[in-house]
């Protein structure tokens, strides 16, 4: 059941940091949140504000029941959460989607909020910071800030689609978006369809 508060649900679960911002995309996080639940992982979510109007544009979910499907929710401005600490252990973070604002924030130091204060603690404390970065087309400023936070040890993965996969719905390819990022955390989602596994590779061509 999700609630709100610094203690961990149950001593033992590793635990992940899942920001949604408010780039379009809100599915990759309400994925997320629902891989963490099936890997039994303890998950930990924090909303910026522009978010919860992304949900109302994308869904026909209310905030409350995002939250129902996390384990332990935050509110936006509450900056002194234990996520805000590096001595509060967790695999990494990881947003999804990560809007340019949301980037930007994360790659001056300059934190506003709890979502960018805990993916600073996660850089700090070498954990990995996953960014699905959700814009497209990008300009010199994006991506010259893309370049600083992959010098900072942040993961640049922006959500596109794996047609060798080939994906026959929508659910499929965030599916496989989102599970590849979750490979960055150590974290093997059964959703993923893997090249030479699930997917078969071509016959080697003659020379």
């Amino acid at each position: 059941m999700s609630r709100e508060g610094p203690a961990s649900v149950e001593q033992g679960r590793p635990r992940l940091v899942v920001g949604i911002a408010g780039a379009s995309g809100v599915a990759y996080g309400l994925r997320a949140l629902a891989a963490c639940a099936e890997l039994g992982v303890e998950s930990h979510l924090v909303m910026s504000r522009a978010a919860a109007l992304t949900l109302a544009q994308e869904t026909d979910l209310t905030l409350a029941d995002v939250q129902t499907m996390a384990d332990v929710t935050y509110r936006a401005g509450d900056v002194g959460a234990a996520i805000a600490s590096g001595s509060f252990p967790t695999l990494g973070m990881l947003i999804a989607p990560c809007s340019v604002r949301t980037m930007s924030e994360i790659a001056t130091g300059v934190t506003s909020s709890l979502m960018t204060r805990a993916a600073d603690v996660t850089l700090k404390e070498r954990r990995p910071l996953v960014l699905m970065v959700r814009e497209t087309p990008l300009h010199l400023g994006h991506l010259r800030t893309m370049v600083k936070l992959a010098e900072m040890g942040a993961v640049i993965a922006p959500p596109l689609p794996a047609f060798y996969a080939k994906p026959v719905s929508l659910e499929e390819m965030v599916d496989q978006s989102v599970g590849r990022s979750l490979d960055l955390f150590g974290l093997s989602w059964t959703k993923v369809k893997r090249w030479g596994q699930d997917v078969a590779m071509p016959p080697a061509a003659d020379h």
